[in-house]
């Protein structure tokens, strides 16, 4: 029979059993290319669930409407898959962002440099879940950002880590720069014990946070957030925030960048996330002049490419005018006739800011 935590034997027979079935869930993970795994009850996450709700009576969520039409779901795991009973959460590792790079160049987001993540992990989910169902039975549900799941707060109760003040998971053992999947499984094993908030008095990653988004309570409102601008948020970055952005044209790691757990030693990153050399501080002049066409071949595969050719121009001349780099106007000056509003938008802007004669005013 298999082991599921509550049928057959006497119980210390069963919790033995099922013990071991965890090792043996753990060994495979890691097989197969996790760092870390964690058990939570599927039961579900009340503390998180107030959260949620207070963030988003506030507003914060911006213009991400799925997180207000999934609420319920997100703060019980059973809301998606109603036999659930224990979540195994598991991360992996991808490398860290190197010093930012000069004006003229571009700055992306660490994770989205090599492969998608989302592509890595669900293969991994998948493989781990038959593996699973063939070793206990049962039945199983992989996520990875592929439905309401709320990661985060998971892995915290799973034991992996806990939620900094920049709200990102900090790992004693791994550190930063995690990714997170989830495995729904419909058998009852024993959850592990949560990780306790080690953040302390530090107030790093609140510092180092380039527009103020952060808050000392561990709040963030992603309104400011240079990562919700130019990878989730459909609107262009406000005036107000643009010389913020620097060089970063995708996401922005200075939060976690700051973390002393992040930065206490080095870490081996997952070798399927290795970044690709033509992510690496890439020339605005040359990712200003893509077009559909050529923005898809260059980001296939990567999570660079779900933001879509128009705002990743309109960001990459944002990030042209901060470099204040006057050769590269008649680049700029050619995009004011683009097809695409948002990169004209900025294309006019980007001259006046760059304050050649004969810009033009800001349409």
């Amino acid at each position: 029979m298999p082991p599921s935590g509550d049928r057959g034997g006497s119980p210390g027979n069963r919790s033995k059993s099922v013990q071991s079935l965890k090792e043996e869930i753990r060994a495979e993970a890691k097989r197969l290319g996790f760092c870390d795994v964690g058990f939570a009850p599927a039961s579900g996450l009340p503390r998180w669930g107030e959260n949620l709700t207070a963030f988003l009576a506030e507003g914060r969520h911006g213009a991400m409407d799925w997180l207000a039409d999934t609420a319920d779901r997100r703060v019980r795991p059973t809301e998606v898959w109603p036999e659930a009973r224990s979540v195994i959460v598991l991360a992996t590792r991808h490398a860290a962002p190197g010093p930012l790079p000069p004006p003229e160049r571009g700055a992306i987001s660490a994770y989205a440099q090599g492969r998608d993540y989302h592509d890595v992990i669900k293969k991994r989910l998948k493989a781990l879940g038959r593996w699973l169902v063939t070793r206990a039975g049962g039945s199983v549900r992989p996520y990875c950002d592929t439905a309401p799941v709320m990661e985060k707060p998971l892995a915290e109760q799973a034991g992996l880590g806990w939620q900094g003040r920049h709200t990102l998971l900090v790992s004693p053992r791994a550190g930063g720069w995690l990714l997170l999947g989830a495995l729904m499984s419909d058998l009852a094993l024993p959850p592990d014990p949560p990780e306790r908030n080690r953040c302390g008095t530090c107030r790093a990653c609140v510092a180092a946070c380039p527009t103020g988004a952060l808050e000392e309570s561990g709040r963030i409102d992603p309104r400011r957030c240079l990562s919700y601008y130019t990878i989730e948020g459909p609107d262009l970055l406000p005036e107000a925030l643009r010389p913020a952005l620097g060089n970063r044209i995708y996401g922005c790691d200075a939060c976690q960048a700051a973390c002393p757990w992040t930065r206490r030693r080095a870490y081996s990153p997952d070798p399927a996330l290795t970044p690709r050399p033509d992510s690496l501080a890439p020339a605005l002049a040359e990712l200003a002049m893509l077009d559909e066409a050529g923005f898809r071949a260059r980001f296939a595969g990567t999570p660079v490419k779900r933001v879509g050719r128009d705002r990743f121009v309109a960001t990459v001349l944002i990030a042209i005018a901060n470099s204040g780099r006057r050769e590269l106007h008649p680049l700029v000056e050619r995009l004011r006739d683009d097809p695409a509003e948002p990169v004209r938008t900025m294309a006019a802007w980007a001259c006046l800011i760059l304050g050649r004669e004969g810009a033009g005013e800001l349409g």
